[in-house]
């Protein structure tokens, strides 16, 4: 029962032999320190930029029961080679048949038409790059509800990553403003009045504010004080919009927000050297950094040290009710393990050759965390591993434009693969069904968890048939979801149609006709979890974990405590 893991190679596969528990655990403990030691030797920490440096207090004691156990009375085998459907897991054969449709419909006015020359609106946005990405998004649609002009969206500087870049430091001003104007009149600032910048008046809004909601809110303030800032402006859109409002979400998305050229070539250096070690790649968002573990709530078997550890960061978050890690695990809201991920990626069908770039923050536990999943997958890669320091230099300092970087590589990966969803993972997943459904894979955590606890039980051969199974439904096929469901960043169903449809004009979504019977209610959007933190984003961990300094989600104190729900960030 205390038994450690024991691996071997033979004939090209990893064997798990059953074996005495004492000389089990002997024979673990020498192999993981030789592979430990081999890891830390060659690769630098993932999310702690070209050179090693320490780890959090907080991580010095990792704990040795992170490792997953595999002991059992059966030959757990892991193939070393991939899966007779190798193509067909790489791309979806059904990919093909939609394209991304978001021009605007012959009822869309024109902005000259509709903009009213005495109202600016002026938005602050909150979080990391890409919750910031979904305000900025939303800021456009809501300009349009207002019939106002845009003044550039403000980014967050003032929160967790201490990023102090500004909007066109990261984004391309100028194709933002010249490809909306079309739709919404925008401008750098607004105009001076006797000589004076106005003071805006400032306001927040509900989360999922409808049409109505901006209307019966913010347009009176609008027309009386002509300038008007909204506050900590994330998810401050309705989910479910009319067709030509979606529409323009899906303009600004992914037509008119464009990184700056320092970050798109820099990006795609680093895709066109993963495409050089390797014709095809995978991208994987691991999400494994301590903040985002000690959110959830769950439990990742490292025993008191982690309690206390995991526990220390959440009461970081005093609107946090007490977790039970087991509901949680069994309701599917855990994270999976960088083992467990490595372990369901190898049983879908990708074998031990497939090289892996890994977005990711610190990883909790560091190379010994890490380590099973290099076994299964040793070409490992990271923007750190790609790129040199002094590539990387322009970059280091500030978390989004390194969070921009990881974005352009899991974006131009083959395979996109998200330990759950977060911000990053959703707008990468709705931008890779708009490009032509590019397969984006995310776990099926609540059937997996429960699989993974009986491993030990069952062969590789009917491990894997049982991954595959409960898999189907997440693998990003064109229809995986019911009509109406899921988040629209995630799932942007009203820019998507049928090629046919294309051809002859008519942009019904598509999803109204081909629902299958693999599709899923994934998610409602209705309800903000552990999975809306995109941490492995570039979260600087690096220093003492008590640091007062909060997240602008998790601030606390003064008269602006955040409910559960304002929990959200990259």
């Amino acid at each position: 029962m205390g038994t450690k893991r024991r691996r071997q190679q033979h004939h090209g596969r990893w064997v798990v032999p059953p074996v005495a528990p004492a000389a089990a655990a002997f024979a673990a403990a020498g192999l993981l320190l030789l592979v430990v030691a081999f890891h830390c030797f060659l690769s630098p920490p993932l999310g702690g930029g070209g050179g090693r440096r320490p780890n959090p207090p907080f991580l010095l004691n990792k704990p040795a029961e992170l490792r997953r156990n595999l002991v059992g009375t059966v030959d757990f085998t892991v193939p070393s080679g991939g899966s007779k459907l190798r193509e067909e897991l790489w791309a979806s054969k059904a990919a093909h048949n939609f394209v991304g449709c978001s021009d605007a419909t012959k009822d869309f006015a024109d902005a000259k038409a509709v903009t009213q020359s005495n109202r600016y609106l002026m938005i602050a946005t909150s979080g990391g790059l890409n919750q910031q990405r979904t305000g900025i998004i939303d800021a456009v649609v809501a300009a349009r509800i207002l019939n106002a002009t845009l003044v550039i969206p403000k980014l967050d500087q003032a929160s967790f990553w201490k990023d102090a870049s500004d909007f066109e430091e990261i984004f391309d001003a100028e194709s933002f403003i010249s490809s909306l104007s079309n739709d919404v009149k925008i401008i750098r600032q607004v105009p001076d009045r006797n000589g004076k910048a106005p003071s805006p008046y400032k306001m927040r809004v509900p989360r999922k504010c409808t049409p109505n909601c901006y209307e019966n809110r913010v347009l009176p303030a609008l027309v009386k004080k002509h300038v008007v800032q909204l506050t900590k402006f994330d998810y401050r859109v309705s989910n479910m919009l009319e067709t030509d409002l979606q529409k323009l979400r899906c303009r600004v998305n992914y037509h008119a927000l464009k990184f700056t050229d320092p970050i798109h070539k820099m990006g795609q250096m680093l895709v066109q050297r993963m495409r050089a070690k390797s014709g095809r790649f995978i991208a994987l968002h691991l999400r494994f950094e301590p903040d985002m573990l000690a959110f959830s709530g769950c439990y990742f078997g490292g025993g008191e040290i982690e309690r206390r550890e995991l526990g220390e960061i959440r009461k970081r978050w005093k609107t946090l009710h007490a977790s039970d890690p087991d509901k949680e695990r069994r309701h599917g809201k855990c994270p999976l393990t960088p083992e467990e991920v490595g372990f369901m990626l190898r049983a879908l069908g990708f074998g031990k050759d497939v090289h892996i770039y890994v977005a990711s923050g610190d990883v909790y536990g560091g190379e010994e965390t890490l380590a099973p999943l290099k076994a299964l997958f040793p070409n490992f890669h990271s923007k750190e591993t790609l790129a040199s320091k002094e590539e990387l230099e322009p970059f280091l300092s500030f978390s989004s434009r390194m969070a921009a970087l990881d974005y352009v590589v899991c974006d131009g990966s083959d395979v996109f693969v998200t330990n759950n969803n977060g911000n990053m993972a959703r707008m990468l997943a709705g931008r890779r069904r708009y490009f032509g459904h590019k397969r984006t894979i995310r776990p099926n955590s609540k059937k997996l968890s429960a699989l993974f606890l009986n491993r030990t039980s069952m062969s590789w051969d009917t491990f894997a048939s049982k991954v595959q199974m409960f898999q189907k439904g997440f693998m990003g096929e064109p229809n995986e979801i019911k009509p109406g469901k899921g988040e629209f960043h995630e799932h942007p169903m009203d820019c998507i149609c049928a090629r046919e449809q294309r051809r002859t004009g008519h942009s019904k979504p598509y999803l109204n006709k081909i629902v299958g019977e693999g599709a899923e209610n994934h998610t409602s959007g209705a309800e903000f979890e552990w999975r809306d933190m995109d941490y492995g984003e570039n979260t600087p961990l690096a220093g003492d974990s008590s640091n007062d300094t909060d997240p602008d989600y998790g601030r606390i104190g003064g008269s602006d405590i955040p409910e559960l729900e304002d929990i959200i960030s990259d």
